[in-house]
């Protein structure tokens, strides 16, 4: 008796269906936002299933936008549910859900690349980062035009401890285009193996969860959806700035195809690049011939360890951009062509002024 009273605090009083809030507020998905309704409530509350026990939770929903993901946190028993939503229009559609669960919704309006959502939560939640995660949620259906440029962002708070992961190792169970959530998860010589894989995965235990069809969105995407779930580390698998092991990783996957020496070398000025190509290779112990997919965390960690000496022993190291250095020597170039043609233009000039006399 006491087990189904508890159940039904988390029902919501009747509502209107997802569709008939669509209808109602003429709601349209902008293909230019990236907007995908779901509007079956049996995968909502199963995307919701895969962050875990929400009961007496405090949750943040990113783009709630019709609500559909929002009824099934509410279902699911969070305590205090902040969504942040940047399209006015679905406003109306979510203040009725506020008022259906009286105390435990907030709606912020805002975008959340640069929305403080170290703002919206108490204080009092928070544990320390080698503690058991904090009862905090991150939980969303992200526009595939802002999903990673968002988990980068938050990679990075993730590593500084900043944004919402002052509470500690908040989770995240989130929505990707299909082939962004297999990069996530790819394994060390994978064909799905990039960048987004190592700076995910030496910071988080990172697991896809399941696949949603295309066909079961409003409007029907041209790909599947995955689900990815995300539990910060303890301890990073690198001990090293996210800058500077994003650098490395960014630089490595440029040219994925090639013998990961190709890429590497472009972290040092052209002056310098064999010599101290050679000598980063050779610390870390990597082996030259294999391919960016085929370097493990430990050996990233090696190669950010290796250039991080490196950098502490070659001033100025840590700044070089070879793109900006690229950028100088098209400018000298143009420059001196320039020159070249003034240079010309004046010679004839003179000639024809002395053939004229």
């Amino acid at each position: 008796m006491a087990a189904t009273q508890k159940l039904a605090c988390f029902r919501l009083p009747p509502l209107p269906t997802i569709g008939e809030i669509i209808k109602l507020y003429n709601l349209r998905a902008e293909k230019q936002l990236s907007q995908n309704f779901l509007l079956d409530m049996r995968l909502t509350d199963k995307i919701v299933r895969q962050a875990g026990n929400l009961k007496d939770a405090h949750v943040c929903e990113v783009g709630p936008g019709p609500g559909g993901l929002t009824r099934s946190i509410l279902k699911a028993g969070a305590a205090d549910l902040l969504v942040v939503e940047k399209d006015m229009r679905f406003m109306p559609g979510l203040q009725l859900l506020s008022e259906a669960a009286p105390g435990r919704m907030r709606i912020a309006h805002g975008d959340i690349l640069t929305h403080r959502l170290e703002r919206g939560f108490p204080a009092h939640i928070a544990k320390t980062w080698d503690d058991v995660p904090p009862n905090l949620h991150i939980i969303g259906n992200l526009p595939f035009n802002v999903s990673t440029p968002l988990i980068i962002k938050w990679l990075e708070q993730m590593s500084n401890r900043t944004g919402s992961f002052m509470f500690g190792r908040t989770r995240l169970t989130l929505t990707f285009q299909k082939e962004v959530a297999e990069r996530l998860t790819a394994s060390t010589g994978s064909r799905q193996r990039s960048r987004l894989s190592v700076m995910a995965q030496y910071l988080c235990t990172v697991k896809s969860r399941f696949t949603i069809p295309g066909r079961a969105f409003v409007p029907k995407p041209s790909v599947d959806v995955g689900v990815v779930h995300f539990t910060p580390l303890a301890q990073p698998q690198i001990q090293q700035p996210f800058k500077l092991v994003e650098k490395i990783v960014k630089n490595a996957f440029q040219f994925r195809r090639k013998h990961c020496r190709r890429g590497l070398q472009m972290l040092f000025p052209e002056s310098q690049r064999l010599e101290l190509t050679e000598e980063l290779l050779r610390s870390a112990d990597v082996d030259p011939t294999l391919r960016p997919t085929e370097i493990s965390i430990s050996g990233f960690r090696a190669l950010a360890d290796a250039y991080s000496q490196l950098c502490k022993e070659n001033q100025g190291l840590i700044d070089y951009e070879f793109r900006e250095e690229l950028k100088l020597k098209l400018q000298e170039k143009r420059q001196s062509g320039s020159n070249r043609k003034g240079l010309h233009l004046h010679t004839t000039i003179e000639e024809n002024v002395i053939g004229n006399r």
